[in-house]
């Protein structure tokens, strides 16, 4: 049986609207790029326009509007030593 607080999952809908879960940690965000961290590893969100509606430290829920081109998944170790949300809370 999975442990529910480390599943991963995205939806897109249209290439314009990707909902997430499972994220542990936010990198760095602008219009063009979303780098953030999973469960599964690092995720890179590549597009136009892309504007984050809502992320939930508590729940791990994240979701992203805009012109979506690419979600690429990098190494699973990878970590920043000091976070997008670390620097915004400290």
């Amino acid at each position: 049986m999975q442990d529910t607080n480390k599943i991963h999952n995205l939806i897109l809908e249209g290439r314009n609207k990707l909902t997430l879960s499972g994220i542990t940690d936010v990198d760095s965000f602008d219009e063009k790029t979303v780098v953030l961290f999973t469960h599964m590893g690092e995720l890179t969100v590549c597009g136009k326009n892309l504007h984050v509606n809502e992320i939930s430290v508590e729940t791990g829920d994240m979701s992203i509007e805009g012109d979506i081109w690419s979600l690429s998944y990098g190494d699973k170790d990878r970590r920043s030593s000091v976070s997008f949300l670390g620097k915004l809370f400290r």
